[in-house]
């Protein structure tokens, strides 16, 4: 098979199926007719007319219930689903419900707008807002459309928006995916996805993985396959192959299929071929998603993510309701190791009352831990229902911070943690705290390093913008330096360091921070068992000489490449 760089030949030529490379992101091979999102929704024209004055409170009103319905519509969905699909699903839905957007859109209304027009008009306002502030803001640039679509298809009679389901098992290609779009693919009907944007830490790609979706981002050329085409998508190699050889294609996908059912097998616990253990844990959100993570095997939780409880909400949840929502996570892994974060907000992640609304640089600015600066009481409440939980259950959970830059930080968040009988932990997802490893170990228990944010501070790229996916792709050795230079402190002191951002979920990449000395992986729970049976059949001297080879390389292909010759990988 002949790998061509886009454009350089036609599928079915002589010169061979064409094959488009990408970057990989979740394992698995797909093969079946190409499908794309449906048609765009039509938006109106700006001289839409002028709605008389007697008319404008009956058009403010059906405005507000068309977004009724898709805030209702996407919070059903986040109700029915788990993880990172449920807490995009309730962001997207929160944003139909913005009280900034209906404010812009009842002003436009009033001044004789009609109410699809104005939704228009008014979407844009935030759009340039977002464009402005760059960084992540500029991500939600793509929710804002997406919600903006979505209200003018129930104002105008159009159809829903969003991506196809057809009626065989088909590959979707597009050129990006609103997150809500991707939260709600039907695996049975969509088993595979390849988009021309979008990066290994983009939200497309973490809710594939979440999904076990085999998906390939950053895939040029996308745009001239034909809806209908028969492709081969290949989320290990990171290819997407245009009209292959039905028999190559069917070998492919019964191989796929074989090392899929032997994953089935997997019980744990993680270890490698010649017995070093390493925990395989689980990402999660809530107790469903807890529990759902117990069922694949997984040996606790290494990141339970408490926005979820937050988002959406006007004011702060009571001491009460978090601790219901921690004590479910607990009882689904009672004496086993749950690691909870403490309340990520801030930047993609805006909370009504807890982050600053006009922040230049939200990525840089108040977030994580940084927040408890402007109100240590959320921070204090948070901590006071963790160890609610702890009474309640019997567990003993661990404790960590996000965004920590310095030791002073670390001491602080300590001191907070162990005085309410708890283990604290703090997160690596900032240069400074892989530099100062050593110290932070003196403060806290353990240390979790956040991939999806380090590599955006190490390289200076938003970990969402599709532009930049390959700077901060998870296999840059720069990022694999800070990561080894953090196992080493944690070696050094005898304390724990796992990694927690979207690398883990890497079956090969999750042997090269096994080879830099990382003690555990956290992943989301359709990833545990690929992860957990790669380890188990290499050997720690092997995932020690592909780490150093992947250091030894000076960009992300390579390194991929230099590990899959030292462990053996076709």
């Amino acid at each position: 098979m002949t790998v061509q760089a886009p454009g350089t030949a036609a599928p079915g030529t002589a010169a061979g199926p064409l094959v488009l490379p990408g970057t990989p992101v979740v394992p698995g091979v797909a093969w079946g007719p190409v499908v794309r999102p449906s048609g765009a929704v039509v938006l109106p024209d700006d001289d839409g007319g002028v709605v008389a004055e007697g008319q404008r409170a009956g058009e403010k009103a059906r405005f507000a219930a068309a977004a009724g319905v898709v805030a209702d519509r996407l919070a059903a969905r986040a109700a029915a689903a788990t993880g990172v699909s449920a807490e995009v699903l309730s962001t997207t839905a929160g944003l139909a419900r913005d009280r900034g957007l209906l404010s812009a859109v009842e002003q436009r209304i009033d001044a004789g707008t009609p109410a699809a027009v104005a939704t228009v008009q008014a979407a844009q306002q935030f759009v340039d807002l977002f464009t402005s502030l760059g960084g992540l803001m500029a991500e939600r640039v793509t929710d804002v459309r997406d919600v903006r679509d979505r209200i003018v298809a129930e104002l105008t009679g159009q159809g829903e928006p969003g991506v196809p389901s057809p009626d065989e098992p088909s590959v979707l290609l597009a050129d990006d995916l609103a997150p809500a779009d991707t939260a709600g693919l039907d695996p049975e009907r969509i088993t595979g996805l390849a988009t021309r944007l979008g990066g290994t830490t983009s939200h497309t790609a973490i809710i594939a993985r979440q999904l076990g979706l085999p998906c390939v981002v950053a895939v040029a050329g996308l745009a001239d396959v034909p809806e209908g085409v028969a492709v081969l998508l290949d989320g290990e190699r990171g290819t997407v192959t245009v009209e292959p050889d039905p028999a190559d294609a069917r070998a492919r996908v019964e191989a796929s299929r074989a090392a899929a059912a032997a994953l089935a097998g997997y019980r744990g616990p993680g270890r490698t071929r010649d017995g070093l253990e390493v925990k395989v844990l689980a990402n999660v959100q809530d107790g469903a998603g807890a529990r759902a993570a117990a069922a694949r095997h997984a040996e606790g939780v290494g990141l339970l993510r408490t926005e979820l409880a937050f988002l959406s909400r006007a004011e702060e949840p009571s001491v009460e309701e978090q601790a219901a929502g921690y004590a479910a996570v607990l009882e689904a892994f009672p004496g086993q190791r749950v690691v909870v974060r403490t309340l990520d907000a801030g930047s993609d992640k805006p909370l009504a009352f807890a982050t600053m609304p006009d922040e230049e640089n939200p990525a840089l600015g108040v977030r994580g831990l940084r927040v408890a600066r402007r109100d240590p009481g959320l921070l204090e409440r948070q901590l006071d229902a963790v160890a609610e939980a702890a009474r309640r259950t019997g567990a003993e959970p661990w404790v960590m911070a996000p965004m920590v830059a310095t030791v002073a930080e670390a001491r602080d968040f300590g001191q907070r943690v162990r005085a309410r009988g708890l283990t604290p932990g703090v997160m690596v997802e900032i240069p400074s705290a892989a530099l100062m490893a050593d110290r932070l170990l003196r403060e806290v228990d353990f240390l979790s390093i956040g991939t999806n944010d380090l590599s955006q501070y190490t390289l200076a790229a938003d970990r969402l913008s599709a532009d930049l996916a390959d700077l901060t792709d998870p296999w840059q050795p720069a990022l694999l330096a800070l990561v080894q230079a953090t196992a080493e402190a944690g070696r050094r002191t005898g304390k724990p360091v796992g990694v927690c951002g979207e690398a883990a979920a890497d079956p090969l990449l999750a042997c090269v921070l096994v080879g830099l000395g990382v003690t555990s992986l956290s992943c989301a729970a359709s990833s545990i068992a690929g992860v957990g049976a790669r380890l188990a059949v290499v050997d720690t001297e092997a995932c020690r000489r592909a780490a150093q080879a992947a250091l030894a390389t000076d960009d992300p292909h390579d390194a991929r490449a230099a590990a899959r010759r030292e462990l053996g990988v076709e």
